[in-house]
């Protein structure tokens, strides 16, 4: 029924494929291995979810490093996922929020390198019929992150017609949210390595940008050499001196000098990411010269209910399609 877990599942010690991290450090800590699968439910409000794909995400580095810590040892990497769901909490007086056996779903919880995942009923989000689950998976984290990036976080700061500067626009986060800050009417400037632009002539359109900085690769890294190219120059070449009212930065380390030399007269830099290492502590008086405002913001934070998490995904997957 709807309401009945698998038979398979209510046996302890069934077993599932999944990706462990038992130690924090480099790829190595990786183990792809046995792990008992979720047990049978006892916790309400939870959902098993077979997985059909995992999402990789760059915080999933931060996550196996140890930058971000994790309670559990072992742990299962992962925290964005897909598939169908296999199993529901046996109580009879809930309505799952709607859901049922065998429903198509993505969501964004920990622990989706793995067959199964044992997921709150409120973080799940129904695949619209229309689309296919690598799709809607692809929406999720990185999606929603540009979503709230380029309409929430600066709302009331960056206005229709504004300079914004956004980082790594060739890939990732960035390449969405480039093209959400246009949808919200911002112009917007983008940087990104050569190793990303396959055509220089349609570039800035293919990255949603108004303008594009390109920079050097950086030698063995993921990211650009943010050194090979004076950005702030030409930041504020293309506003006139003025800057930029937004921020969004996702490399940390290497660009926040940059950024805060980018900042129009009360600006907004937003720090979201750390591909280059964490932004280290700055006096506060770095912000009086353009009585600028910083902020350090998470994806949780502004999926915070289910009513906001499904408007931004029907947000998404809309434009998507």
């Amino acid at each position: 029924t709807n309401r009945i877990i698998p038979a398979e599942f209510l046996r302890q010690g069934r077993m599932m494929k999944a990706v462990l991290v038992e130690a924090t450090g480099g790829v190595e800590v990786l183990q792809y291995k046995d792990h008992e699968a979720p047990p049978q439910f006892s916790p309400q409000n939870k959902a098993l979810v077979k997985n059909e794909y995992a999402g990789l995400n760059f915080i999933d580095t931060y996550h196996r490093s140890g930058l971000y810590p994790r309670e559990l040892s072992p742990f299962i990497l992962g925290q964005e996922g897909g598939g169908v769901i296999e199993g529901l909490p046996n109580d009879v007086d809930s309505d799952h929020l709607g859901f049922k056996v065998g429903d198509r779903v993505v969501y964004g919880a920990f622990g989706s390198y793995a067959e199964y995942t044992s997921v709150p009923l409120d973080k799940l989000v129904p695949v619209p019929d229309d689309m296919d689950m690598k799709t809607a998976i692809a929406c999720m984290t990185q999606g929603l992150t540009a979503h709230y990036l380029s309409s929430s976080v600066g709302a009331g700061i960056a206005k229709e017609g504004d300079w914004v500067l956004v980082y790594g626009v060739g890939s990732g986060t960035g390449q969405w949210t480039s093209q959400m800050c246009k949808l919200q009417g911002y112009k917007v400037i983008g940087t990104t390595s050569k190793g990303k632009v396959s055509d220089i002539n349609n570039a800035k359109s293919a990255f949603g940008c108004d303008e594009l900085i390109i920079l050097e690769n950086a030698t063995g890294k993921s990211y650009a050499d943010y050194t090979s190219v004076d950005i702030a120059s030409k930041v504020m070449d293309i506003t006139d001196g003025k800057g930029c009212k937004l921020i969004i930065d996702g490399i940390g380390k290497d660009t926040y000098e940059i950024s805060l030399q980018c900042l129009a007269k009360r600006g907004l830099f937003v720090s979201f990411g750390n591909a280059s290492g964490a932004v280290p502590a700055f006096p506060v008086l770095r912000l009086l010269p353009q009585s600028a405002y910083m902020t350090r913001p998470k994806l949780n934070d502004y999926v915070a209910t289910r009513e906001e998490l499904l408007e931004r995904a029907k947000d998404v997957f809309t434009w998507v399609k």
